[in-house]
């Protein structure tokens, strides 16, 4: 068995993506995704899956580049291959990533996402070649499916008038009736028993109407809402007291550590986190402060699969519970989170995802949910398939774009509607 790696194949596209509605501005019609190929020695491939916008493709093509005669085996190498990647200080000095929405932007972060696609191909191709599935590689999965939530959006029925998007049938949600019946849609054509309302688009008192709509529409479902970061200290409290009866957890309600420490020192509601602790430095400040409950965690932002294991294992011996944070993302990626899902004794929330509103993807079967769950698969690797023909057409919507959408940018997607729209300050209110 050869486990060097002879070639590293990096494709970035662009998929449809619909228009949903955040803090920030609005989801553009179509969003950057990098997907990387690693083949070894013995022709064994491996996929993995990450963020495309421009800042990552810079630094994963030297990246792809130091690969090449390692090992596919050589997990732990992969990070000091990544220190050894220089990263443009323009691209990060003081910056808010808009897209993920979790705090102000650093070098190492950037790093950490470039590499857990790297280490997801790594896995898939180790799996491959030893006929193992990926969640025995971690250790052996503790359950045959992972539980998901539904991700309810506010948002249009359609992308402006004269902007090319693909179509969809979910149709508007901009009150509470809507987002009702977005999740009645959720229920019937996945299963999901438990939501998550992202929010900071309305004012409030808004939110908190159609939070309990939920509430009455699917009594017993555990309910999330999710304004990340747009509310002061005083609202997040009020908001808490208004819904605490009917929220699993609140996430992300005001802006930073020192925020949430407060507002959870005054409210009983569980407070979640994928904003104030998306690194391991950040740990400390914020179990200490008791800031969080649940920490989101997100395989894209802590350096792989692996990463995220460590993440749950410190959890643990904090009593602080494990959920996991979804931004746009393909099946791949899906599958390595259910896969090291699967590994985590203590995940005890449904897990966030964004992949039923994502209508293309590049395997060739789509991912499915089963009662608001996916089953672990068993199959060597990932146990998913890339469709060549599928990732072809989509890097060709990347090549014929003329950098509008190579970086994804929310505000200037309102800006197409709402030509004075800008980022509002934060706290929003």
């Amino acid at each position: 068995m050869n486990l060097t790696i002879e070639s590293v194949r990096l494709t970035p596209i662009l998929v449809a993506d619909p228009p949903l509605l955040n803090t920030q501005g609005v989801h553009q019609p179509y969003t950057p995704r990098l997907i990387i190929e690693v083949e070894t020695a013995d022709g064994i491939t491996g996929i993995g899956e990450t963020y495309g916008d421009t800042k990552y493709l810079e630094l994963a093509q030297p990246f792809a580049e130091k690969l090449k005669g390692r090992q596919a085996s050589d997990l732990n190498g992969l990070f000091g291959v990544a220190d050894e990647v220089a990263v443009d200080a323009s691209r990060v000095s003081g910056q808010v990533d808009v897209g993920g929405l979790r705090g102000v932007q650093t070098a190492d972060k950037l790093r950490l996402s470039v590499v857990s696609g790297f280490e997801v191909a790594c896995l898939d191709a180790l799996g491959k070649a030893l006929g193992l599935p990926v969640h025995t590689l971690l250790g052996g999965k503790v359950r045959d499916a992972v539980e998901y939530s539904a991700y309810l959006f506010y948002r249009w029925a359609g992308h402006p008038e004269g902007v090319p998007c693909e179509k969809d049938d979910w149709g508007a949600a901009v009150d509470p009736a809507g987002v009702v019946e977005q999740a009645r849609k959720f229920k019937e054509r996945y299963g999901f028993t438990s939501f998550k309302l992202k929010g900071g688009v309305f004012a409030p008192e808004e939110e908190i109407a159609a939070v309990r709509a939920l509430a009455e529409a699917f009594p017993g479902h555990p309910l999330r809402l999710d304004p990340n970061g747009a509310w002061s200290v005083e609202t997040s409290l009020k908001v808490a007291e208004e819904l605490g009866d009917v929220l699993e957890y609140l996430e992300d309600p005001a802006l930073g550590t020192p925020a949430m420490a407060e507002v959870a020192a005054r409210t009983g509601v569980p407070l979640a986190t994928n904003m104030c602790v998306t690194t391991f430095a950040e740990i400390k400040e914020a179990f200490t402060r008791d800031a969080v409950q649940v920490v989101l965690s997100d395989h894209h932002y802590w350096g792989g699969l692996r990463n995220t294991q460590q993440l749950a294992a410190i959890c643990r011996t904090f009593g602080v519970g494990v959920s996991m944070h979804s931004n746009t993302h393909l099946g791949i990626s899906l599958a390595a989170m259910t896969h090291v899902a699967s590994t985590v004794p203590n995940l005890h929330h449904a897990c966030d995802s964004h992949y039923p509103w994502q209508s293309e993807d590049v395997l060739t079967e789509r991912m499915t949910f089963e009662s608001g769950k996916v089953a672990v698969s068993d199959l060597p690797g990932l146990g998913v398939e890339l469709d060549h023909d599928k990732l072809r057409f989509l890097h060709r919507r990347w090549l014929d774009d003329d950098g509008t959408l190579k970086d994804r940018d929310d505000a200037a997607a309102m800006r197409v509607a709402d030509p004075d729209w800008t980022t509002p300050p934060v706290p929003r209110w």
